[in-house]
């Protein structure tokens, strides 16, 4: 073999080595945007409306695949597995501006009769259970004056949920602004992946890993 030979030789090796690195980082990015386009993606939590359950500074991840595969920027889903129930806590599109994610839990669905008295929730005509919510405020306002006390009763529509934040005294969800279109829904919260608490500027250990109920 000849040196221009043994030097062409190496060149092409070198072209096709590099070639084999950029196709695996063009492969690893497509498998990255699938995943996080129709399987799961992670959401921090910018707000206090979900504590106890959820606090400023988790971050969590979102099951996309759950509720069906759904056409990204189109909100269609074209293989549909199962609609979002009670209690499942979901990231959604806010209604009034979609550019934003809120995120919830279920408390109606399709066809439920809801019902707010006194703070008390109720779903069908019977008071439902939570042990999720916190109550900061002893003030009740009465019937008429706001919808955070007391409201309804109200009926689910059709391909919509009524969502509420476990901070039920600061959060703005179903009561003030109304339903949740079920195509608006991003996916159901199932894990607590990291939490940094800004206030000690330090981690929340303890809730690393915690799974959603």
């Amino acid at each position: 073999m000849t040196e221009d030979t043994l030097k062409k030789d190496i060149a092409l090796r070198e072209k096709s080595r590099l070639r084999e690195n950029v196709e695996a980082i063009l492969v690893a990015i497509l498998l990255a945007l699938f995943i996080r386009t129709f399987v799961v993606q992670a959401f921090k939590i910018p707000s206090g409306s979900m504590k106890d359950t959820l606090l400023i500074g988790d971050h969590i991840l979102v099951n996309k695949f759950i509720y069906g595969v759904k056409l990204p920027y189109l909100q269609k889903v074209i293989i549909p597995f199962k609609h979002p129930q009670r209690g499942d806590i979901i990231v959604f599109k806010f209604p009034i501006e979609p550019e934003k994610d809120f995120i919830k839990r279920v408390v109606g669905v399709a066809g439920d009769v809801i019902e707010g008295r006194n703070k008390t929730i109720y779903v069908n005509g019977k008071p439902l259970v939570e042990n999720y919510t916190i109550k900061t405020d002893p003030h009740i306002f009465p019937a008429g004056t706001q919808a955070r006390d007391n409201f309804g009763p109200i009926t689910v529509p059709e391909n919509s949920l009524f969502v509420m934040g476990d901070n039920r005294d600061q959060s703005f969800d179903s009561r003030f602004w109304g339903f949740v279109d079920l195509r608006m829904v991003s996916g159901k919260a199932f894990m607590i992946y990291w939490s940094w608490n800004t206030d000690k500027f330090s981690v929340r250990w303890n809730r690393i890993g915690d799974l959603l109920e």
